[in-house]
């Protein structure tokens, strides 16, 4: 099974570079406004596009994701909508990977062999499903790498040497490290140890590795980048999307193109960091 995803980290890895994985909520704060802001990141230097599913239960998301799951939810969007926002996406990008991120609540509702086969005729490429560890890779994961998408799987500071095989053992696509314990949007953390982190974990597997939790400038992501194989955001581009926003939801700038003013410059970081660890 080769995907977008394995393609892009294959490129990237030629190219001595990084890459820039940027997370959104799917729906945020609307359905076309989404859609923009989705198109506007690739020509903004995304690399790999994580599509947020709202719910309404989001453990694991800090304060920012979580009222953009809202916003999400207020507005309409529904795991079907999400779906047919990649699908929509697709009829102009054939290229750029996808990876939807969420729960596995509103896919169990949905129906994993009806989700699996909509992802896919959408042109999903991998999944991230933060609450199924892999004791449960029955229920999404085999059957997601059986339809040839990619299951990506979270590890931690606290994913000791023991646990860590059993983590990747159905993992594909790369492995997203959560470089902190805690929610998203946290501060970031000692880079230092991040790289240490990567190496580790990089001694267990082939996979591409890539970072997130925390990353919000430039300079965070060029770091970063210079030991990980990507970098993720997510809060910040989420909080670029809140900034533009009235009291009452009102847009007061264009969303997709804050956010592609803010990924521009954290791709410019990402791209610069073999350069800088290099010198």
């Amino acid at each position: 099974m080769t995907t977008r995803i394995d393609r892009r980290m294959a490129k990237l890895k030629a190219e001595g570079r990084p890459a820039l994985v940027t997370y959104f909520m799917g729906g945020d704060p609307d359905y076309d406004t989404a859609l923009a802001i989705m198109k506007a990141l690739p020509g903004a230097g995304s690399d790999i596009i994580e599509l947020g599913m709202p719910f309404s239960d989001p453990m694991a998301d800090g304060p920012a994701i979580q009222a953009a799951g809202l916003r999400a939810l207020k507005g309409g969007q529904t795991l079907a909508k999400t779906l047919k926002m990649a699908s929509e996406f697709r009829a102009g990008d054939d290229e750029t990977p996808i990876v939807l991120m969420g729960y596995y609540n509103p896919i169990y509702i949905y129906g994993v062999d009806r989700f699996l086969a909509d992802a896919k005729a959408s042109g999903i490429d991998g999944l991230i499903v933060v609450d199924l560890p892999p004791e449960m890779d029955e229920e999404l994961c085999i059957p997601a790498l059986k339809a040839g998408v990619n299951f990506i799987r979270l590890a931690t500071p606290t994913t000791d040497d023991k646990r860590l095989p059993k983590v990747l053992e159905n993992t594909s696509g790369f492995v997203y490290y959560v470089s902190m314990t805690g929610i998203t949007g946290s501060a970031l953390a000692d880079t230092t140890k991040v790289s240490a982190a990567v190496t580790r974990i990089k001694g267990h597997t082939a996979l591409p590795v890539c970072v997130g939790f925390g990353v919000k400038t430039a300079e965070q992501a060029r770091v970063i980048g210079a030991s990980a194989d990507g970098v993720v955001v997510g809060t910040a581009i989420v909080n670029a999307i809140a900034n533009v926003l009235g009291p009452k939801g009102e847009k007061t700038a264009d969303p997709a193109e804050a956010v592609a003013t803010l990924v521009s410059g954290l791709a410019q970081g990402v791209r610069s960091a073999r350069l800088a660890a290099a010198e």
